[in-house]
């Protein structure tokens, strides 16, 4: 009888807990000192409230990414600078909410900080909302660059996820030291294997992703 209630409190441990898919990886087991803030694990997002999908703020990307973000990771450390990351795998769940969300025409609570510019039923035809996302895929990251004294974010010339032109990794009305700190993050994403996206500077991608064709909707826990 003891063997069975052993096994059978076993068992329950390990069914709560979630299992990754195969191929994916929480980050922190390969950059343990990674700083992590995933965005839309709290209301500090154009929604204003958490997004469905994100129930703890463990970084999941597929191995293949976490381990091109380490060697970034390294090399920015060299320059006493490390990386801050804000978003990587997102469940379908959440891009279902965003879409969601985005028809509620009323619901613009952080209009002002986000996107104070764009008017919210232009956010689908503008690409600023979309059916689906690269992050579902696993090897997507949003990010930026810290100081290594201070822990705080170097200026980029606009903030996380503000819909504009502003964002755009080209912009031209930033200061040469924006200019310059926007460069840097692009220049040591591209030496590891990511590519950008124009319009968001802190927005990569890995080449080659394992998983270029397949949406997961697994949580994050």
């Amino acid at each position: 009888m003891k063997f069975f209630s052993i096994f059978f409190l076993l068992l329950i441990s390990s069914l709560s807990f979630a299992q990754l898919p195969e191929g994916f990886t929480y980050v922190e087991d390969v950059i343990p000192d990674l700083d992590v803030e995933l965005r839309y694990n709290t209301s500090n997002n154009f929604v204003g409230k958490t997004i469905d999908g994100y129930h703890s703020n463990k970084l999941i990307l597929t191995k293949q990414t976490a381990q091109a973000l380490k060697l970034v990771h390294e090399d920015l450390q060299n320059l006493n600078l490390c990386l801050k990351v804000y978003d990587g795998y997102r469940p379908q769940q959440a891009v279902n909410h965003f879409v969601r969300w985005a028809k509620v025409l009323n619901d613009t609570i952080n209009k002002s900080v986000f996107y104070p510019n764009v008017k919210k039923r232009n956010l689908f035809n503008e690409g600023y909302i979309a059916s689906k996302s690269g992050h579902s895929r696993g090897s997507t990251v949003d990010l930026t660059i810290i100081d290594g004294n201070t822990g705080k974010p170097i200026d980029m010339g606009s903030a996380y996820d503000f819909f504009g032109q502003e964002s755009w990794v080209n912009f031209d009305a930033i200061t040469k030291k924006q200019r310059e700190n926007r460069q840097l993050l692009q220049t040591v994403m591209l030496k590891h294997g990511f590519r950008n996206y124009p319009k968001e500077w802190w927005h990569f991608t890995l080449r080659n992703e394992p998983f270029p064709n397949t949406y997961f909707d697994f949580l994050i826990e």
